[in-house]
């Protein structure tokens, strides 16, 4: 599913989806608005040109997913506002973005600061969810709790979402990384570590490599999850800041289309049609996608509002952005500590 990158070499974060074809280049681009002027120039009465789409960048989380239900049934189109979504592997999508090719792009709290901390500045102006279980630090049968962690061997992918959850674990547990021993693995090789390795008592890792996980390891369970530390991983849509600026009506439509997504997930008379919907954009059936939306605690446009006020829990994006901060630069997937504040814009959101 995600999340945290290096800010030099980004590792796999989700799991591998196909990407669409990105479109031609800027110079082509260039070259399209070029004749469009010179045109504009000889036929000053030509009705104007309608605004280019907004491209957003989506993957394969819940709280990106459920773009596609306003995508399969026109809620875009009854808004009034033309969109591109992009289906991509996470970590393609957040590369994709940085080169610009993209308006917007569905991440991690964190993850927007890291994107932007190399180069790629960026606004979360919607809070699409927050993880509320899928993330999971999952032991074997002889592990009881995180304090059974100490003095034993934990894998995770180093830099990545669940190395915090993990570092989150133990300190709740009264516990640090040093009484630990820390083994790297890549995300999607986590559950075969768990399964193959005698001496890895426990992992860190997210759906839907969790759940093989589970399956691969009879009687391990999960002793930590992103259930018990509510806002600790945030998800956003976070938009070039330019963009925001020049199409914020249009952006403001989007917010709207979202707040319509959740409500027809959450209601019980349309959820079943909802998670087909989901589903059916990764590929899993209903029943097999259902236990990974329960791990996704959607926000409406209450709830949104709330985790927007300033504050220094979890409860607020921004004291959850600051957390994932100071974890970014203990762990050097950036040097500088973030201005968090630049990356927030709740404007829309708290707008009448």
């Amino acid at each position: 599913m995600k999340r945290f990158e290096s800010s030099l070499v980004r590792p796999s974060a989700r799991p591998p989806v196909k990407s669409s074809h990105l479109r031609p280049a800027r110079l082509v681009r260039r070259a399209i608005a070029g004749v469009v002027a010179a045109l504009a120039v000889g036929f000053a009465t030509a009705p104007a040109y309608a605004a280019a789409p907004l491209k957003i960048g989506y993957s394969d989380w819940p709280g990106f997913v459920a773009f596609q239900i306003a995508i399969d049934k026109g809620w875009f189109k009854e808004a009034g506002v033309d969109v591109d979504f992009e289906w991509f592997d996470y970590s393609a999508s957040l590369d994709a973005f940085s080169a610009g090719k993209l308006d917007a792009v569905g991440a991690t709290n964190g993850d927007a600061l890291v994107t932007g901390a190399t180069g790629a500045k960026n606004v979360m102006f919607l809070l699409t969810d927050y993880s509320s279980g899928n993330d999971m630090v999952i032991a074997k049968p002889s592990v009881k709790t995180v304090a059974g962690l100490k003095g034993k061997k934990v894998a995770v992918e180093v830099g990545l979402v669940d190395h915090l959850l993990l570092d989150t674990a133990l300190e709740k547990a009264g516990l640090k990384e040093s009484d630990i021993t820390l083994v790297n693995a890549k995300t999607n090789e986590l559950p075969q570590v768990l399964a193959s390795s005698s001496d890895v008592a426990a992992i860190g890792v997210w759906q839907p490599s969790a759940g093989e996980a589970l399956k691969r390891v009879p009687g391990s369970r999960p002793i930590f999850t992103s259930a018990n530390a509510p806002g600790l991983i945030y998800d956003a849509i976070t938009v070039n800041p330019a963009s925001l600026a020049t199409r914020k009506a249009d952006w403001a439509k989007v917010l709207k289309v979202w707040y319509r997504c959740v409500a027809y997930v959450n209601d019980p008379k349309t959820q079943a049609d909802a998670v087909k919907i989901m589903s059916g954009r990764d590929g899993l059936t209903p029943e097999q996608y259902l236990p990974l939306l329960k791990g996704t605690h959607l926000l409406d446009a209450a709830a949104a509002k709330k985790a927007f006020v300033k504050g220094d829990g979890l409860d607020s994006v921004y004291g959850s952005s600051v957390n994932a901060d100071k974890f970014n630069v203990r762990n050097a997937v950036y040097k500088t500590s973030q201005d968090v504040g630049t990356y927030i814009d709740p404007s829309l959101t708290n707008a009448p």
